[in-house]
């Protein structure tokens, strides 16, 4: 098991046994039913003074994200692909389910939904297309309240139609934003039902939250993301420095996730599509990226074959 404890902008790693290897495939991807369960290793952030966010590993990249008030043994589960996991997590801590947050219709994101919904009679957050189990279906601008505080619903349409992402903002010690397959890590989610122009407005609106925001999002992609932002920027100084601290994290199996908006900024070449080096690079594979859409787009195809 693996415990990394941040607060504010620093981590402590607590103990490392079983690291865990990444396989760094392309974004948004589903993972496949053969795949095995990750080690079950864990980083917590404490968020307020009596919240905690626990990031649970299934499947081969996958984070299934559990929200606990510290003083109390409910919690909230973000994006359940898989029952057994969290279960798992419920029964040695005793904790009780109280929610469930969905941010959209993928397998690996709903694939536990049904089965955790025979623990307790709960509500499932979440969009209302392809996911039977909804029973609160929410949509942009929606406020939902779990785990004791108040998220925003935003729609980010493009890795598939009906995706949802949910910021809280009042935390004092920094926002925080549950992502899904829409931002990952020095990437976005590949665009299977939306269009590109879908997506890239999806990750303008996200880009405009507060800088200090935490991004949680649903899988460890942050190496093969790098790889491709070197690529795109090979001059980027602060993409340079965090490939070297995602390797070292990576080599002693401790999570990449959460980054920071101000972080993703710097580093991610889909939130940077109005840079001289990103437009110059996206040009050499589309002649006509004369805006930040059309950028978008064509890094977005480059990175489908990268």
């Amino acid at each position: 098991m693996l415990v990394v404890c941040h607060t504010g902008d620093q981590s402590v790693s607590l103990s490392a046994t079983h690291p865990v290897q990444f396989d760094g495939k392309s974004n948004g991807e589903l993972p496949e039913a053969s795949l095995s369960l990750w080690t079950k290793a864990t980083c917590r952030e404490r968020v307020k003074n009596r919240m905690e966010i626990t990031a649970i590993k299934a499947f081969s990249d996958n984070y299934i994200w559990m929200i606990k008030n510290k003083n109390d043994s409910s919690v909230v589960i973000v994006d359940p692909g898989d029952a057994k996991p969290v279960v798992d997590i419920l029964r040695k801590q005793k904790l009780t389910l109280s929610a469930i947050l969905i941010t959209h219709w993928h397998a690996d994101h709903i694939g536990g939904v049904s089965k955790l919904c025979q623990l307790a009679d709960i509500p499932v957050i979440g969009p209302d297309q392809h996911i039977p189990e909804v029973t609160q279906a929410v949509t942009e601008g929606d406020t939902v309240s779990v785990a004791g505080h108040n998220f925003r619903v935003i729609e980010v349409p493009g890795h598939t139609l009906d995706h949802v992402a949910y910021f809280c903002a009042d935390s004092p010690q920094s926002p925080l934003l549950f992502s899904g397959d829409t931002l990952f890590v020095a990437g976005c989610g590949r665009i299977f039902e939306g269009s590109h122009s879908q997506m890239y407005e999806s990750l303008q609106k996200l880009a405009v939250l507060p800088t200090d925001t935490h991004v949680y999002c649903a899988h460890e992609y942050t190496a093969a993301n790098l790889a491709f932002a070197t690529a795109v920027e090979p001059n980027n100084e602060a993409i340079r420095q965090l490939s070297d601290e995602v390797d070292h994290k990576c080599s002693q199996g401790i999570p990449t996730v959460p980054s920071t908006l101000q972080q993703e900024l710097a580093t991610n070449p889909f939130l940077r599509t109005d840079q001289a080096e990103v437009i110059l690079s996206a040009k050499q594979r589309a002649v006509d990226a004369n805006s930040p859409a059309a950028v978008f787009a064509s890094l977005r195809q480059w990175k489908d074959n990268f």
